[in-house]
């Protein structure tokens, strides 16, 4: 008896706590777009650039159509309304951005901030952007020192055991973080790191072990003036055995222009003062230098998420005419799954005044997998 009288007072808790537990938070509406013929989506906006307007529908997926082709938008969520000719510069709050939910009717967008705010109303015509909100804070927000880089770890290996016994490694990463990094907003600025490594061994009995051993590390950090012209300061370490080089420091900067941006490739021009310090295996060829570095690096993103890449600069030397270098890289990167893709590259660097018994010019082409960190 006295077991079934505690029963109701053992349930009170779990029907307290069932009662309390929190609930999910519920879907947002779906928005709406009506085309001008009648014909309506059932969705969510993504954004607008331009003329041009994305609408993810639960139907037809991805859509992407211009303003003058809708007849009414009216979402839930809240976007920013970005107007044209407005500069969002280095430390905007975008209080002056329209914000709120969207009714687009009669070509004209009212943006909605609360019930206590006036709504505001923009053009479509004058419209440059309409981007989520959460999407617009975070573009505006100053990111910690390891935050928003993107980048990929690449690795390729080969052993062979026969009469000859030989082992080469390659393997490298590349790292870039632009702020902001969204296309809608002027850069700010742009940091890039390089690392690339070739090592290899042959080896066989009574026999001299032949060896390679190449390493490149260079760094750049960009600020902008405007949307395509940037200041730069960059580094660079490079150690070539098969050339004779020990190691080669250079430590320059300069100015720099993007002369092609759109959303599929990028082109930009380089020039630059720098000191480039060289140290031979015969430690006789050792030299200071005051250069220039003239530079071109291009970026292209071709179908089915294929990458190309291609960098090309050339080095003259002020104060030695004869030493002067050169270096040419391009790539393809192919996904495989998911992260992974696979990943072909060639490298050929030139020194004109490498110690006697070396070649000029050395000249690598690697393949290898590639790991995309984000």
């Amino acid at each position: 008896m006295r077991g079934r009288k505690l029963l109701p007072f053992l349930a009170i808790p779990t029907l307290t706590a069932f009662a309390q537990s929190p609930k999910n938070p519920p879907k947002p509406e779906p928005d709406v777009l009506i085309f001008t013929d009648g014909e309506k989506l059932i969705g969510h906006l993504e954004r607008s650039t331009g003329d041009k307007v994305t609408f993810k529908s639960d139907m037809a997926g991805e859509v992407t159509v211009e303003w003058k082709k809708i007849q009414e938008l009216h979402t839930s969520q809240k976007f920013a309304v970005v107007r044209k000719n407005v500069e969002l510069h280095r430390g905007a709050t975008g209080a002056d951005i329209p914000q709120g939910t969207l009714a687009m009717k009669d070509q004209k967008i009212e943006i909605n901030a609360g019930p206590e705010q006036t709504p505001q109303t923009v053009p479509v015509s004058d419209a440059a952007f309409v981007v989520d909100q959460a999407a617009f804070e975070k573009a505006l927000h100053r990111p910690g020192l390891l935050e928003d880089w993107k980048g990929s770890v690449t690795a390729g290996a080969s052993l062979v055991e026969a009469t000859q016994s030989s082992v080469t490694f390659t393997g490298g990463f590349n790292f870039v973080r632009l702020v902001p990094e969204e296309t809608w907003l002027d850069p700010r600025n742009r940091t890039i790191v390089d690392f690339s490594a070739s090592y290899g061994k042959i080896t066989q009995p009574n026999t001299p072990t032949i060896k390679t051993d190449i390493y490149h590390l260079d760094a750049e950090r960009d600020e902008y003036f405007t949307s395509r012209l940037y200041g730069f300061g960059q580094l660079a370490y490079d150690h070539n055995f098969s050339q004779g080089l020990d190691l080669q420091q250079s430590y320059g900067g300069g100015v720099g222009w993007t002369v092609i941006k759109t959303a599929h490739e990028t082109l930009d021009f380089k020039a630059s003062m720098d000191y480039v310090s060289q140290e031979f295996q015969i430690s006789t060829a050792n030299q200071n230098l005051v250069g220039s570095v003239f530079a071109e690096r291009y970026n292209r993103t071709l179908p089915h998420g294929i990458a190309f890449t291609e960098q090309l600069s050339v080095t003259p030397a002020w104060n030695n005419t004869q030493a002067y270098s050169a270096a040419a890289t391009a790539g393809l990167t192919m996904p495989v799954y998911k992260r992974l893709s696979l990943a072909v590259n060639s490298l050929d660097t030139f020194l004109n005044d490498p110690p006697p018994g070396f070649k000029k010019n050395s000249f690598q082409f690697t393949t290898g997998l590639t790991y995309t960190l984000k």
